[in-house]
């Protein structure tokens, strides 16, 4: 855990516990000890590279067995320093879902940065749809885990009609992992990119990980099945005003062939299949990704 709780402090400044003349010197000196070594695991933690500090995170034990085996497929800690991720930023995390990046961007940020979530509507007019339910269930999570992931800021991302993500030129970074295909097929996407644009200081990051449809596809025939095409996504994006400044092949995967009929929620963690197949599946791992860092050119 990379934060410090204030509880331990005000549990020592409760008027209800006992006066220090009351209590065996040995138990003052052993409290004092106490706080020195808090203070100094404090100062250790501040000192920790963002590297190690994305370790921490990425391994720790606020996240599940089943999170923290999916390190192996995403590379959370190469990504983000490919990326250029720094401690103080504010950072911007579209449709985080379940939270599976929050939980090692959060904690790394907390101290000195910030995270903000433009998550999911939760539409009062249709509170059982897929969408709104993922909606409360983070806004839930986010709430009840501040002990671990901070003060993270959440609001609702719909565009074009709710934008509520730290307002204009508010980020550092601007993040979104594996979305884009959805996007496109509900025709925002240029509305995603002109709010991640405007979202940005000049110079902000926005940085793109997506499933990864083959070279020349049509992707009015990949996004329904999870994927777009690089070229396609690189066009879009700098079309939006972005600069590419790098690619990178972290998060690829030369062994998913992009052709099952569930798409690619056949492959690992969704399964859609079930077990039918699913050891040809579990084999394949997860989706072959891109991986996009673009800049917000200054004006």
């Amino acid at each position: 855990m990379l934060m410090v709780s204030l509880a331990l402090v005000v549990a020592a400044c409760s008027s209800n516990e006992p006066k220090a003349d009351d209590v065996p010197v040995e138990e003052v000196v052993a409290e004092a000890n106490s706080g020195d070594e808090q203070a100094e695991a404090g100062a250790e933690t501040a000192e920790m590279s963002v590297e190690a500090k994305l370790e921490a995170a990425a391994n720790g034990a606020h996240r599940s067995e089943k999170n923290r085996a999916r390190n192996a497929y995403r590379h959370p800690v190469e990504t983000l320093l490919f990326f250029g991720l720094e401690d103080d930023m504010q950072v911007v995390e579209l449709w985080p879902g379940g939270g599976w990046y929050s939980e090692v961007l959060a904690p790394v940020l907390a101290d000195q940065g910030k995270l903000v979530a433009g998550n999911m509507l939760d539409d009062p007019e249709d509170p059982e749809h897929y969408y709104s339910r993922i909606a409360r269930s983070y806004e839930a999570w986010v709430g009840e885990h501040t002990d671990t992931l901070g003060e993270v800021e959440v609001g609702t991302f719909w565009p074009p009609s709710q934008v509520e993500v730290g307002g204009p030129e508010s980020a550092d970074m601007v993040l979104t992992f594996r979305s884009m295909h959805g996007w496109y097929r509900n025709g925002i996407l240029n509305d995603v990119l002109a709010a991640a644009y405007d979202t940005l200081k000049p110079g902000g990051i926005f940085g793109v990980v997506q499933h990864r449809a083959a070279p020349g596809s049509n992707p009015d025939e990949t996004a329904p099945l999870g994927y777009l095409p690089q070229d396609f996504v690189i066009e879009q994006v700098e079309a939006a005003g972005f600069e590419l400044v790098e690619s990178s092949e972290i998060n690829a995967n030369p062994k998913d062939t992009r052709d099952y009929e569930e798409g690619v929620w056949a492959l690992p963690p969704s399964l859609r299949g079930g077990e039918e197949g699913a050891e040809r599946f579990l084999e394949i791992g997860e989706s072959d990704r891109m991986t996009l860092k673009f800049v917000k050119k200054a004006d």
